[in-house]
This record gives structure tokens, sequence and C-alpha cells, in this order.
């Protein structure tokens, strides 16, 4: 009796999505403190090629798991390279969750919903959580201490452990201030500063283009002067 031996039915690849179909932000005002922080906290470590910093990306906790998930407004992964990423799978990233998370609240949160985000922070190793209200000012934040996140009590002043960020509120809402003490620039002086350092690169481009031509123009008078025409070479 031939005994029939069947291959192994190949499994599907799991697929992680890079979206939930939800918004980035409720309104422009949410989107524009979200975009605010990130890219703050990008050109503070623009030199450090170990410090991840993204918005409103998909992150996956748990190999195998593809519902298992959280897309902070912004969140911060020390220890892993700078560059693209469609969602940041933490098996992956030398399983390194994301230290810091930050959440920009709008009115139409629901506490059930923050409630859940914050446990899901808790869970999977973020070590600092900051939640900002801005249409109520109202800024709370937890630090991580004897394995969970507490709250902290006086968030006026405060100075993030990991980023080194220091936190103010002002009239006319929430103020972060660098690890140099310089603030945090506003989206104008953001464009601003990238645009000058645009004009400068494209100067150095031209400078070192301009060099080469020297070179070459230099040879080919050497050329000529040894009775070469160089056009011929």
């Amino acid at each position: 009796m031939v005994i029939e031996v069947r291959s192994p039915e190949p499994q599907a690849t799991l697929i992680y999505p890079d979206s939930d179909g939800e918004p980035m932000a409720d309104n422009t005002q949410q989107f524009a403190l979200i975009v605010w922080i990130k890219e703050n906290l990008e050109r503070v470590y623009a030199q450090d090629p170990n410090v991840f910093v993204a918005g409103d990306l998909l992150w996956y906790p748990v190999e195998g798991n593809n519902k298992l998930r959280q897309a902070p407004d912004v969140m911060v992964a020390f220890g892993r390279p700078q560059g693209y990423r469609e969602s940041y799978q933490q098996w992956k990233e030398d399983n390194i969750p994301p230290q810091v998370v930050f959440e920009i609240g709008s009115p139409r949160s629901r506490p059930s919903e923050m409630g859940k985000k914050l446990a899901f922070y808790q869970n999977y190793g973020v070590e600092e959580y900051y939640l900002y209200y801005p249409d109520w000012l109202d800024l709370a934040g937890w630090c991580k201490g004897e394995g969970r996140l507490h709250l902290i009590e006086q968030m006026e002043g405060w100075m993030s452990p990991r980023l080194a960020v220091r936190f103010q509120m002002a009239q006319t809402g929430l103020q972060l201030y660098r690890p140099d003490g310089e603030p945090f620039l506003t989206t104008l002086e953001l464009l601003e500063e990238r645009a000058l350092q645009a004009e400068e690169r494209a100067q150095m481009a031209e400078s070192e283009l301009e060099r080469e031509r020297q070179k070459s123009q230099v040879l080919a008078d050497r050329l000529r002067a040894m009775g070469i025409d160089p056009d011929e070479l």
C-alpha cells in the first residue's frame, strides 16, 4: 500500500497594515501640535542616528498579532536607527519599544479611549507618556517607576528624564524647551530654517562644482602646454 505524504499547507503571511483607517487629527490645532512636537524632536536628535522619531506611526509590539497595535501621535525610540518605516514592528527593532510617547487630545477624545492607551503604553514598555488637551490647556504626564507608569504630580517645569525637554504652560498653551534651554521653534521658524539649510547646501554644491571646473581648466592648460589637445582625448 502506498501512503501519500502531503506537504503541509503553506501558512499565509501575516500582514501588518500601515494604516488603521483613522485620521491623524480631528482638527487643525491638533494636527499642528503633533507636527510641531515631532519636527522639533527630529531637530533635537538630527545628529544622533540612533534615535528614531515618528508621528502617527502604527506600533505593533507583539509578532503574530496584527490587531494589537497603537499609533501614538508622536513617539521616540532610543537605540533605533533613523529612517523610513511603514510601521514600527517591535520584534524587528531589537524588541525595543518606544520609550516616550505624546498624545494630543481633542474634544472628541473619549476618556475610555485615553484610558486604554495609557494601559497599552504601560503594558508594552513606554517609560514616559504625555497627554495634552489644547482646548482646555490641560497637560498630564506619566513616568515609569518600579515597573509601572505613575502620574507626574507637577508638570509645570517638568524635565523629561529621557528627552531632557522641559515642559511649561503659558496663557497661549504648551511650551517645550530643548536640552540646551532654547524653546521649540514655531512651525514657521522650522520652515525658514529648512529653507536656509537648503540654500546653504545649494551654495556648497555650486562651490564644489566651480572647484571641479577650475581643476579641469588647469589640467587642460597643462595638456595644451605639452602640445596635447584635451578635446581630442
